[in-house]
């Protein structure tokens, strides 16, 4: 009998993390891991952070690799698929259109950078989604030229905090009220921008980007929609991100936003789950029953490890045929963090489902706080702007709230 095989559609840390939860949960079949870049996994929070201030070292931003007879194809794209013929098409150095087979498929393939749909070359529009784009901007940054930041959100506010303390001129384009608004809220954004401003950044807030003007040397400037012009050498699209599922067209999935699954990680079609499929990371949406709450897709990092071992003994069970013995329910606190300036913004839950009932819980805005989202007067997730101590206590808090609202067990 022929030896069976996983395949992983992605070699980021959500494709790294499910090839080792594999081994963990006993596969000793083949697991082989597909990467478009060529970089095996590495970190990608810092690229926005320290890798701008101080310089891209690749080397240091990667992942130990594991020691489990694991086959890296590094700088293949998957391009395609057969799910009901369990196929995958890549290209990779070898040539375009190889078709490779699995038994079982991890979708791990993340995100890339939103563009917006202006007429300017892309060459005049930084993202930073990979070492290389880091590296590209960090070294238009060290002239010290003015930049323009369109949007204001994770990325957009770490990248103009980086440009601010390397001596750059910084404006920020954002078309909502404050910065973070759909993340976090009014005033946390509010206070947010305060720290940005207080440091000499300038945020153009309510307003749209119609145009980048230039020339033969780059942009000179960001038109906006109602005529205003931000003078920039330099311009950083931070405005979301796309999931990367071009190549599961056609499969009878819904990839509306990201890859539609059961809570066990499972994509769903009409038919039901694919329970020799899982998604996870970036590019997954699912539901996490302890919120009450529908589908959702988190893009944070620690959501890759978080999910992992869920995915890969959901992808076994389904290997295995007998639904009755898969995977338990999924629960889980999600959280993520921002660094800016000297200051760290950590947050836990799902704030984004409170933003109708943001209450500071302890301390206050412009020195260090709690803030807490609620949906109906239950905890639903909480920010500590500083009070790295008080994680603890409000964690539990919000774990005990779920649970006794929702009857789900949150781990």
């Amino acid at each position: 009998m022929a030896e069976q095989r996983v395949l992983v559609a992605g070699a980021g840390v959500a494709g790294l993390r499910a090839a080792q939860q594999l081994r963990a949960a006993g596969w000793t079949g083949y697991v082989g891991v597909i990467g478009a870049e060529q970089h095996p996994p590495y970190n990608r929070p810092p690229l926005t952070k320290e890798a701008l201030r101080q310089g891209v070292d690749v080397q240091g931003l990667r992942f130990p690799l594991p020691d489990a007879a694991i086959d890296w194809r590094l700088g293949t794209r998957v391009v395609g698929c057969d799910l009901a013929a369990k196929r995958l098409t890549i290209d990779g150095p070898a040539g375009s259109g190889e078709e490779v087979s699995f038994d079982g498929l991890v979708i791990a393939t993340g995100v890339g950078a939103r563009r917006l749909p202006i007429a300017a070359p892309h060459t005049w529009r930084h993202t930073v989604r990979t070492p290389e784009d880091a590296a590209a901007l960090r070294g238009r940054l060290v002239d010290r030229p003015p930049v323009a930041v369109i949007g204001a959100g994770f990325v957009g506010c770490e990248v103009a905090a980086a440009a601010t303390e390397m001596g750059c001129e910084v404006t920020v384009v954002e078309p909502l009220s404050t910065p973070l608004e759909r993340a976090v809220g009014h005033d946390l954004g509010a206070e947010v921008q305060r720290r940005h401003e207080e440091r000499g950044v300038r945020f153009v807030l309510g307003r749209t980007v119609a145009s980048i003007e230039g020339g033969a040397k780059g942009p000179t400037g960001v038109v906006l929609d109602d005529g205003q012009v931000v003078a920039a050498e330099v311009v950083v699209e931070a405005v979301g991100s796309v999931p990367n599922t071009d190549w599961l067209a056609g499969q009878g999935l819904d990839l509306s936003n990201g890859v539609l699954c059961d809570e066990d990680l499972h994509p769903v079609t009409a038919d039901g789950p694919l329970r020799d499929v899982v998604a996870l990371g970036d590019v997954a949406r699912f539901p996490i029953r302890s919120y009450g709450a529908g589908p959702v897709r988190i893009e944070h990092w620690q959501m890759a490890g978080d999910c992992a071992g869920h995915a890969a003994r959901s992808l076994l069970a389904g290997l295995a045929g007998d639904p009755a013995d898969g995977a338990p329910g999924f629960d889980l606190v999600p959280s993520f963090w921002t660094d800016q300036y000297d200051t760290r913004i950590q947050f836990f839950g799902l704030p984004s489902l409170g933003l109708d009932d943001v209450r500071v819980l302890e301390g206050d805005l412009l020195h260090e706080a709690v803030v807490g989202y609620h949906r109906q007067e239950t905890l639903i997730g909480f920010g500590l702007l500083g009070m790295r101590r008080r994680m603890m206590p409000y964690r539990q808090q919000l774990v005990e709230g779920l649970r006794a609202t929702y009857a789900g067990n949150v781990s």
